[in-house]
């Protein structure tokens, strides 16, 4: 990497687990969305890291909205990443892309677990354009917190996909790709996001 990475950290920096979380394509990794996890993860314990791929970077210097880097250059700055955390255990994923990208070297890098927040399975509206040829193979124990009704995979198209038996699919009520729900569903953001942490911190226990 040319480009010098910038971390954010919470938690212990002395702590046996390491979660490092990517953000987004669209936004990047200090949204209220990422700091909830972030936060409540680390009351637990576990360290968490989070980075900017290349482009966001760019983005935070001069404003400017970019297209996320091509797939080699995300990988890249992943293994860079990962490779500089020092926990026994490192556990890895993201929001949406991030967890995506996490997922693609999950495996190779050695990760102890893997976090997708709001997988994109497939593209909004296209529902044959599938992300899941590696997910059929994921050796990483992983967990998936994906709300039910996620135009990015919803829970009726997700029953149907072949993913490995290392995955665990957690449901948030009437979530959409921010694990959001609808008002009318008695449930709030705040309730999905407290589950979506107790989730995470469940799965890096084990």
């Amino acid at each position: 990497m040319t480009q010098e990475i910038d971390l954010l950290r919470n938690g212990p920096d002395d702590a046996a687990t390491t979660l490092i979380l990517a953000h987004g394509a669209g936004a990047p990794m200090d949204t209220p969305f990422m700091d909830t996890i972030a936060k409540g993860v680390a009351e637990a314990g576990i360290a968490v890291i989070r980075f900017e791929f290349p482009y966001m970077m760019r983005r935070r210097e001069d404003g400017k909205r970019r297209p996320p880097d091509r797939q080699p250059a995300l990988l890249e700055t992943w293994r860079a990443v990962f490779s500089s955390a020092t926990s026994a255990r490192i556990a890895i994923g993201g929001k949406s892309m991030g967890g995506r990208m996490a997922s693609l070297i999950a495996d190779e890098v050695g990760a102890t677990s893997l976090v997708c927040l709001g997988y994109p399975f497939h593209p909004p509206g296209k529902p044959d354009r599938l992300r899941t040829e590696h997910l059929a193979t994921m050796q990483t124990p992983t967990l998936i917190l994906q709300g039910e009704r996620d135009p990015f995979g919803t829970k009726a198209e997700v029953d149907g996909y072949d993913l490995a038996d290392t995955i665990e699919v957690q449901w948030l009520g009437d979530g959409n790709h921010d694990l959001a729900p609808r008002k009318k569903s008695g449930r709030t953001h705040s309730q999905n996001l407290e589950e979506a942490v107790a989730g995470i911190i469940h799965c890096l226990s084990k």
